[in-house]
């Protein structure tokens, strides 16, 4: 049975080759990339800035960053998620402005970064609040852009249930190539939360200071319009920024 590590990029390096054709990954649809824009503003240090984005994936929230005038080293544990990223960046002319590194999320470069950002990577770490150490010891500022994905009571299950069933109706595909293996799901803690709050106490835990939180309501939004009505409504869920100081 290969390593947590090795599961882990096994799935996203297969997942590379259809990941961007969900366009809240590859952040494509206009207004959503505008809103992600904004999110990014409000939570980064002023530009220029040097940023760290662990877990950059295909890279979309790398090259909004680096168009909004930061530095940006983006970290992911796949190559073939991070050769896509390196690809846009050059169609997009960022070359200049970033940096790639394949690597663990918990093995970050020595830095030092004005910020470490990442997005709906937490939960695929087996151990989050080493990681979360980590990024402490090589950047000023913390920004974790989460949601809630977890199911807390029988409306939203119900809700969800639905979306799936009007997902097969419409033969709308999967935003992933196949199901998160369940075995790897089981040795994650912060997979499927159903509020922020055990985030909240591993960025605590991991020595983060000054925490605080805010709805990305715009996200949700952009996300929602985008998908045929009422799927989008049936998958929306609440998504957030979390910043902290080292």
């Amino acid at each position: 049975m290969p390593g947590g590590d090795d599961r882990i990029r096994d799935f996203w390096d297969a997942d590379s080759h259809t990941y961007d054709e969900a366009t809240s990954h590859a952040i494509s649809d206009p207004l959503q990339a505008a809103t992600w824009r904004q999110a990014l503003r409000e939570a980064l240090p002023e530009s220029p800035a040097r940023i760290l984005d662990a877990g950059a994936g295909t890279g979309a929230l790398s090259l909004l960053a680096a168009e909004l005038g930061h530095e940006v080293t983006a970290l992911d544990l796949s190559s073939g998620m991070l050769a896509r990223a390196q690809d846009k960046a050059k169609a997009r002319g960022f070359e200049e402005s970033m940096t790639f590194v394949v690597g663990s999320a918990t093995e970050p470069p020595a830095g030092p970064f004005d910020a470490v950002m990442e997005r709906h990577v937490l939960w695929t770490l087996p151990d989050p609040v080493f990681a979360l150490e980590r990024w402490r010891e090589v950047a000023a500022r913390l920004v974790l852009f989460e949601g809630v994905w977890g199911s807390a009571n029988l409306a939203q299950r119900a809700r969800e249930a639905a979306a799936d069933a009007l997902r097969k109706l419409m033969r709308v595909p999967d935003d992933h190539h196949a199901p998160y293996p369940e075995e790897v799901l089981a040795d994650l803690p912060l997979a499927r939360l159903p509020s922020p709050t055990p985030l909240i106490e591993a960025v605590q835990r991991a020595g983060w200071k000054a925490i605080r939180i805010r709805r990305l309501r715009d996200v949700e939004w952009a996300a929602e319009l985008h998908e045929r009505w009422p799927l989008g409504w049936l998958e929306r869920k609440p998504r957030y920024a979390l910043v902290a100081d080292a």
